[in-house]
């Protein structure tokens, strides 16, 4: 994870690379959120919230670090975690529990910073019922994206959770062992935020958001690698057995790395 770090305080010193990033619109009407429907609001024990979005009519993809209690590191019930599909000022397309939470085996969480929690920080929601509605259509998913390329954002966050914000154009600036660096804005209630590359003029889920970092004044996000995590969790979800939670002890915690990294959720 080393390497990440590196990478970091590369991309610090070049902050003006991503100055022709466009800044968040929020969609408050159904035009302005037209064919966004599929990234919803998770509300998780009715104490935070997290970003997610639809892969398949019953399967929901978002940050791992989302499905854990803050103060005892302990997975929150599935039971107490609703989808709300498109919400908008007050009011969802679609309102779904959960029935199964799914989270990389590979994924180590800790209440502590650290840039390992970055890695495999995905998970992947069974919905009870699929959601079959003509204007919430579910995202199909890319594998690595180039650095340099250009990606969008479709996020909650802390200060304008009553409805999705978009970046249309951010970037990416690196990747390490699959976590990609990008220059996309986000912030508390963003974790989960689905990345989207554009395939043909199509938005394609390329990542997802995991935390933001700073390094020397210069902001960052950062997100895990779609391409070969999604196949290993869509496998662990497949298969209905228990998943094993990795966590680090807090002296491996504190040797991870030196940088300010902070989770982007809405605890």
């Amino acid at each position: 994870m080393g390497r990440i770090l590196t990478l970091l305080l590369t991309l610090a010193l070049a902050g003006g690379a991503w100055a022709q990033d466009t800044g968040l619109r929020q969609m408050n009407t159904g035009e302005d959120s037209k064919g966004w429907g599929g990234v919803g609001r998770l509300e998780i024990g009715g104490r935070s919230f997290c970003t997610g979005s639809l892969i398949a009519p019953d399967l929901v993809l978002t940050a791992a670090h989302c499905l854990y209690d803050r103060k005892s590191g302990l997975p929150i019930d599935a039971a107490k975690i609703e989808f709300r599909a498109g919400w908008r000022n007050g009011r969802a397309e679609a309102y779904r529990s959960v029935r199964r939470a799914v989270v990389h085996p590979d994924y180590q969480y800790t209440a502590q910073g650290g840039a390992k929690r970055v890695l495999n920080d995905l998970a992947v929601l069974r919905l009870y019922r699929p959601i079959r509605n003509t204007t919430i259509i579910p995202f199909e998913t890319v594998g690595r994206i180039r650095k340099g390329a250009q990606i969008g954002v479709v996020s909650y966050a802390v200060g304008r959770e009553d409805a999705p914000s978009f970046q249309e154009m951010c970037r990416v600036l690196g990747r390490q062992q699959g976590v990609y660096v990008m220059s996309c804005s986000v912030d508390f209630g963003s974790s989960g935020a689905p990345v989207f590359a554009f395939v043909d003029g199509a938005p394609r889920i390329a990542s997802v958001v995991s935390a933001k970092a700073e390094m020397q004044g210069s902001k960052v996000s950062l997100g895990m690698g779609l391409d070969g995590p999604l196949e290993v969790l869509l496998a662990e979800l497949d298969e209905n057995r228990p998943v094993a939670i990795k966590r680090l002890s807090a002296e491996e915690d504190r040797r991870s790395t030196g940088a300010k990294f902070v989770r982007a959720d809405g605890g």
